[in-house]
């Protein structure tokens, strides 16, 4: 049974196949990722992956004037990093923790001497990265096509998915920053939210009080995500 410290509740790691468990394992390094912290830049390059277990981390593309719009949120289903083993070694987003608790660290030379091992690792990343590309074009779609506190439903499930408990510690602000809207517009959404029985929002903590009153409500973007997570990441071992 996974427990807090365990680096098997993250989904990709949990699915490992022994030898890969074993080869990887030895490598992992236990890391805090408190509120707000970034973990890394907009073309910074990148010298480690993060496996998160009980954090959650939002992936931000950020413009010339600073402002900025989430384009993917990750948690325990995945992994911060992508770009090193998709050839491109650094990233245009910046990752930056949006709930905090703890995530392994890996070397980046280690996991790309895994990947190109070409066996089981290399399947499961890049099943990985299609969900996670998925998720991005479903995110742009959902920002152009639906409202915003369709878009809250939606970054509420997700985040809802990626946690232990029905409570995540966020203020209006950063959840402005995340949809790429302003506070007052958050601050009306989560009212509404609030006022429909579904979410208490007090000084910067949200608990969530009726997900299937949040399922009714989001639009099909979160659906369409889940759905190609479940497809592409169920019990892995066999590969």
């Amino acid at each position: 049974m996974a427990n807090e410290q365990d680096p098997k509740q993250n989904h990709l790691l949990s699915v490992l196949p022994e030898a890969e468990w074993a080869r990887l394992s030895p490598h992992l390094v236990r890391i805090d990722m408190p509120l707000g912290q970034v973990v890394y830049e907009s073309g910074d390059r990148l010298s480690h992956v993060y496996f998160p277990t009980t954090s959650i981390v939002s992936l931000l593309y950020v413009m010339e004037d600073g402002s900025s719009a989430e384009i993917a949120i990750v948690g325990n289903e995945g992994l911060i990093g992508i770009a090193l083993f998709m050839g491109g070694e650094t990233t245009p987003n910046r990752a930056i923790v949006q709930s905090a608790g703890e995530a392994y660290r890996l070397d980046a030379r280690i996991l790309k001497e895994e990947f190109h091992r070409a066996g089981p690792v290399q399947r499961l990343l890049l099943r990985y990265t299609q969900a996670l590309i998925t998720q991005m074009a479903q995110t742009a779609v959902c920002k152009r096509h639906h409202s915003i506190d369709q878009q809250l439903c939606r970054w509420l499930l997700l985040s809802m998915d990626r946690l232990p408990s029905n409570e995540l510690k966020m203020t209006q602000e950063l959840i402005a920053n995340m949809l790429g809207v302003r506070r007052s517009g958050v601050t009306e959404a989560a009212l509404k939210l609030q006022d429909a029985g579904l979410i208490r929002y007090s000084h910067g903590h949200i608990e969530v009080l009726d997900r299937p009153g949040l399922e009714n409500r989001v639009c099909e973007c979160y659906n369409v995500v889940k759905r190609e997570f479940d497809r592409l990441l169920p019990d892995l071992k066999a590969l």
